[in-house]
């Protein structure tokens, strides 16, 4: 198994990378996983302090968890991924199958933080963008899908996202193997992410 951690800040376009990656690969070859349905079970909080959580720390993610579920597969063994809710800022209870696949993506903006899980990747990715660019796609995704406001967006930037980006996110550079700058289509990288796949999978 190939796995592939795809890093990069809030609103950086990873979606969209790991889309170019996979657009040619058949889809019983590959799998993605989000770091977002990672986030710790926060059951026992209202759900007013849950929205007081700062989700762009590393302490909110259950790395051993995500780290255990990457191991089950690289053993061939299905997980079952918990499922996440941006509106109630916990999980749902459910939980997703994912069987064992050739290539294994596993995407978020916290992947590289974590040493034990930056180890289990085989190609580590961080896709970089422009921090105005970065916001607006933010703005648009959040309001659109998460049912935030622009006054709540606009200050969580300010006051979490941005410090969060600086301290923790933006320094997981020097991990990388590879920057993909995501202001246009950039197909050198892609097609070399691709190539590599290609080589694994035959």
């Amino acid at each position: 198994m190939l796995i592939i951690g795809i890093a990069g800040g809030t609103g950086c376009g990873k979606t969209t990378v790991v889309n170019q990656i996979i657009d040619q690969l058949a889809t019983e070859d590959v799998a993605v996983i989000s770091q977002d349905h990672y986030y710790k079970d926060t059951s026992n909080l209202t759900l007013e302090q849950r929205t007081k959580i700062n989700f762009d720390h590393p302490q909110s993610i259950d790395f051993p968890l995500l780290t255990q579920h990457l191991n089950d597969l690289r053993n061939n063994k299905p997980i079952e991924q918990p499922v996440y809710s941006f509106v109630e800022h916990n999980r749902t209870g459910e939980t997703t199958t994912t069987y064992p696949t050739k290539v294994m993506i596993v995407e978020g903006i916290l992947i590289l933080t974590n040493p034990e899980l930056r180890d289990l990747f085989d190609i580590k990715i961080y896709v970089h963008a422009d921090s105005d660019e970065r916001l607006i796609r933010r703005l648009k995704r959040d309001i659109a899908e998460r049912g935030r406001d622009l006054e709540e967006v606009l200050n969580r930037y300010q006051t979490t996202l941005k410090p969060m980006h600086q301290q923790f996110i933006e320094p997981t550079k020097e991990f990388a193997d590879m920057i993909i700058p995501n202001n246009r289509y950039n197909t050198v990288a892609v097609d070399i992410v691709q190539s590599i796949i290609r080589e694994r999978l035959t």
